[in-house]
């Protein structure tokens, strides 16, 4: 089944969604993307797009930064993204890749006097960590914190050397640390730890990107389990002595990680809490869950 794009404001094929090799954002990284996922409901037969509104409010607020200015209200967005992904026609799990760009054919390195564009497409992608528990290590790249988080995409070099180097030493994912040497976040995730009872992460203070699925792990965490989450600085060493350890993203939805720098996160197992957030999450991205429906967006009429 094929994919189709909305590309200069109309859908195309997705072969036919093609830029110029001028096109600003490709030379200097001048673009805000986002991950959306869509999941297959096969009882309903219904594709559910998971907090549709909050990813395209985070891209306006990454537009914001770089100056990008679309002639697209946040609505528009979301139902130009629905269209496509209806058009496409997918049985199966998808993922949607909205992106905001520079599109002058014009070099030079600058934000100002250059058009903007939007573009979003669709595609069959499963599991984006394709493993049941993550053996990780610490990379030897640290995390930028020099530029305001966003999800721009000159900022991912980094988490793309990060993410090799761990493949290319037999590790699943890479966690990076900050410039002062605290964890910051995985090349693709955000990071928790459970430690006495509660969940760790690291703050916004930081420079991790704020995930949408980090804000619902917290959701549930508190309002399902009656767990706390604090958000503080992470030591290296706390790595290797939390009770458990899971990372949290779009496309890695919840994964736990049984193993960092070859010492194992407790007995190695999927830990209670982890699997207890597994499963909270799976139903409601599937929207089996109806007290959290207003976060699934249906994609096909009925």
């Amino acid at each position: 089944m094929p994919s189709y794009a909305y590309f200069h404001n109309q859908m195309v094929p997705l072969e036919e969604a093609n830029l110029n090799v001028m096109t600003n954002f490709m030379h200097y990284g001048t673009g805000v993307f986002e991950g959306i996922r869509g999941n297959w409901n096969s009882g309903r037969r219904q594709i559910y797009l998971f907090r549709l509104k909050e990813h395209y409010q985070r891209m306006l607020n990454g537009c914001h930064l770089l100056n990008i200015e679309l002639p697209h209200t946040l609505d528009d967005l979301c139902r130009i993204t629905v269209e496509v992904v209806a058009k496409c026609g997918f049985e199966e799990d998808v993922y949607v890749r909205p992106l905001a760009y520079k599109s002058s054919e014009s070099l030079g390195v600058r934000l100002h006097n250059l058009e903007s564009d939007f573009l979003v497409f669709a595609f069959p992608w499963g599991p984006y960590l394709d493993t049941d528990r993550a053996r990780c290590c610490v990379s030897s790249w640290r995390f930028p914190n020099e530029v305001p988080r966003a999800k721009l995409t000159g900022l991912y070099v980094t988490n793309a050397a990060a993410k090799t180097e761990a493949i290319e030493n037999g590790f699943d994912e890479g966690i990076m640390l900050t410039p002062d040497g605290y964890v910051a976040e995985g090349s693709g995730e955000n990071l928790f730890l459970l430690i006495n009872d509660r969940l760790v992460t690291p703050p916004g203070s930081d420079g991790i990107l704020i995930g949408i699925t980090r804000n619902t792990v917290i959701t549930l965490a508190q309002e399902e389990l009656g767990i706390e989450t604090v958000e503080r600085h992470i030591d290296r060493v706390e790595l290797y002595t939390a009770d458990e350890c899971f990372l949290t993203g779009t496309a890695a939805h919840i994964t736990p990680v049984s193993e960092i720098d070859h010492r194992r996160i407790a007995d190695g197992e999927i830990g209670k809490v982890t699997g207890k957030l597994q499963k909270l999450y799976n139903d409601i991205i599937l929207n089996n869950n109806r007290k959290y429906s207003d976060w699934c967006t249906p994609v096909y009429r009925k």
